[in-house]
């Protein structure tokens, strides 16, 4: 009795059935005119653009095996030619150990070369002294005023080159310049008879030597 109660109230309804679709397709149009219709644009045309791959790169070449290089055991080295000078006579070459010059002024070398001679130092220069005057005839040297230059009235001058002998007295007198004959010829007689000097000396030693003298002549009142 309890089957056929729950039997009966479970059966097939298709009008139930259609009603369901047609809202179902109701309700999904609906949706479908409701939605915003979207557009997408493309501003820009789209560029396809080949990439070329790159070919593989060649394979490493293999290393050569390393063999050792021939060194030479010894560097010769070839010394630079100078070119010799022209010939202009034979060449001398001083001996390079001399020896200090002997008893008889000769030095011979150590080594193969010629001996030289070592010329003897020079003497020393000598010491001359040139005559002077004598103090004690200092008053004899103003020959006489010639008497006819005095009548005159006239001045004069003598220079007179006097050579003096180891004794100190004039031996000979030469004129130089004179302001006339009488005057030259009072100088040389007065320096012949009366002037006197002391001697020049070579190394001391007493000589004859020359000496220039001057003597004025003036009028006195």
């Amino acid at each position: 009795m309890y089957a056929d109660r729950f039997a009966g109230g479970r059966r097939f309804n298709p009008a139930g059935l259609l009603a369901a679709v047609g809202i179902n397709a109701g309700v999904v149009a609906a949706l479908m005119i409701a939605a915003p219709h979207v557009t997408r644009t493309f501003d820009d045309p789209l560029e396809i653009t080949s990439i070329p791959i790159a070919s593989p790169p060649p394979p490493e070449p293999e290393p050569q095996p390393r063999t050792a290089a021939a060194r030479p055991d010894r560097i010769e080295t070839v010394p630079p030619v100078v070119p010799r000078p022209a010939d202009d006579g034979p060449i001398v070459v001083a001996d390079p150990l001399p020896t200090l010059p002997g008893p008889t002024g000769i030095a011979t070398g150590m080594g193969e070369g010629t001996g030289f001679a070592i010329d003897p130092p020079a003497p020393p220069a000598p010491v001359i002294v040139a005559p002077g005057l004598d103090p004690r005839h200092a008053a004899d040297l103003q020959p006489d005023y010639p008497a006819a230059e005095r009548r005159m009235g006239n001045p004069g001058k003598v220079t007179v080159r006097v050579l003096i002998g180891a004794d100190g007295r004039v031996k000979e007198v030469e004129p130089v310049s004179a302001t006339s004959d009488a005057f030259f010829r009072a100088t040389r007689d007065q320096a012949l008879r009366r002037w006197r000097f002391r001697p020049g000396t070579r190394d001391g030693v007493p000589q004859a030597a020359w000496r220039t003298m001057s003597v004025t002549f003036v009028m006195q009142d």
